[in-house]
């Protein structure tokens, strides 16, 4: 009897200690907050000049979003511009080390690693704030060649010039180049919530010793988002659930509220919401692609071309205006033209062949809302600040063009709330005020 009774207290002790781990670890998955991302126009950013207009701005993000196109691949060589290609659109705040040092990343999904600026610095471009010393961050440590993450990393190799410690290069399709140490160090992200710093020891990170590239003395390096593991959302996903969201604000003004990513619970989207699977491109696997199966203006539908089981179209914050196909850019293009009762005029944008039309400041005026049909029958409304620009004071142009590798850029993704789930590989789109989402 009294071994009975041990037996069942035991029994009880098992079920209540692996009822506390599986509690424990899905309090883990649930570990959530939120940051907030600087759009470089912003006058938080440094990139900030107070000498552009508000159309300057305007004009230099769809020639940065020509020059995105063309690091992704796509084939743009009808422009000439001295615009940073490297610059992103994005800016994050975090720190790095013990005691903590501040760094400013350029924040983007089409990239698979964090890498910043490192002493000793052989060959790195200017950087207004201080260069990162992992001499003096007590939890820096430096990687082996055999570590797990050295070897699944696609940028990673061994040096065995080095005492055989991992390292990395990245290159993007603008000739900028970032190589250096894989290492280990301590990331620090500051919630806009709960107002205090989220530390995560043992990030990944690349110390960057040789730096090459317009990237912009603002900036200390990048912030990767991409699918992959050694990015940002992939390191964070064993403590989010691999879900991660952001809602952009339309930056009409130098006063626009702030965008936020969520990480998750809070970058889970539920209610109201449309689903549509995330697809993992053959030629590009640590992107964000999805299928889009057509886009409509009022009861006109335009079909999108499929790629077999590819998605036809990628999701980037880093790209300002959206890229479609050929022969459904010119259908749109069309339909706008039908739809539209403004006078056209040309594009104020030099080098530039955009479907513009001329405005009354002041005076209201219609235009047709699109709709992006996606794979699983959802649909997504892109009103007039998705889809057209307003480049002058007298003018507004389509915010579409052409080109090879078709682009759902974040213009078109302004006040949708959009979320991402790497553990269940859908992305999530909502219809919403992102002004008022904190």
């Amino acid at each position: 009897m009294y071994m009975m009774t041990m037996l069942l207290r035991y029994s009880s002790f098992l079920i209540v200690l692996v009822f506390l781990q599986n509690f424990s670890f899905s309090k883990a998955l649930k570990s959530s907050f939120s940051v907030e991302m600087i759009h470089r126009d912003s006058p938080k950013s440094p990139f900030y000049r107070s000498t552009e207009t508000h159309f300057q701005r305007v004009e230099n993000a769809i020639l940065r979003s020509i020059h995105r196109a063309n690091y992704l691949k796509l084939d743009s060589n009808d422009v000439e511009s001295t615009i940073t290609p490297a610059s992103g659109e994005y800016l994050l705040n975090y720190s790095v080390g013990t005691p903590p040092v501040q760094i400013l990343g350029i924040v983007d999904t089409g990239s698979n690693i964090i890498w910043m600026q490192c002493q000793p610095c052989k060959g790195c471009y200017k950087q207004d704030r201080p260069i990162f010393d992992p001499s003096t961050s007590k939890t820096y440590t430096s990687m082996p060649c055999v570590a797990p993450e050295c070897l699944r990393a696609e940028q990673a190799f061994c040096n065995f010039n080095n005492r055989k410690r991992c390292a990395y290069k990245v290159s993007y399709g603008d000739g900028s180049t970032s190589e250096g140490d894989f290492s280990w160090d301590t990331i620090s992200l500051y919630s806009s919530i709960e107002d205090v710093p989220v530390a995560f020891p043992r990030t990944v990170i690349g110390c960057g010793h040789n730096n090459y590239g317009l990237f912009g003395r603002h900036s200390s390096g990048v912030v990767g988002l991409g699918n992959a593991p050694s990015s940002l959302a992939g390191q964070l996903k064993p403590k989010t659930g691999g879900k991660f969201s952001y809602c952009l604000t339309p930056m009409v003004d130098e006063d626009a509220k702030p965008s936020y990513l969520h990480f998750g619970d809070r970058g889970e989207v539920i209610e109201g919401t449309v689903s549509t699977p995330l697809i993992i491109n053959k030629e590009m696997p640590s992107r964000y692609f999805v299928v889009m199966e057509a886009i409509s203006v009022g009861s006109k539908r335009i079909e999108f071309p499929q790629k077999g089981e590819d998605g036809n179209i990628l999701l980037d914050s880093g790209t300002t205006i959206t890229f479609l196909p050929d022969e459904v850019y010119s259908s749109l293009e069309q339909e706008m033209i039908n739809a539209v009762n403004l006078p056209r005029t040309n594009s104020p944008i030099k080098s530039l062949n955009l479907l513009c039309y001329e405005i009354t400041p002041g005076l209201p005026y219609q235009i047709p809302t699109v709709f992006a049909h996606f794979k699983g029958g959802g649909t997504v409304q892109l009103h007039s600040i998705n889809t057209f620009s307003t480049v002058s004071e007298y003018v507004i142009c389509l915010a579409f063009r052409s080109g090879s590798l078709p682009i759902f850029g974040y213009l078109a993704q302004q006040d949708i709330l959009v979320g991402y789930d790497t553990q269940q590989n859908t992305v999530t789109f909502l219809n919403t005020d992102c002004t008022s989402e904190l």
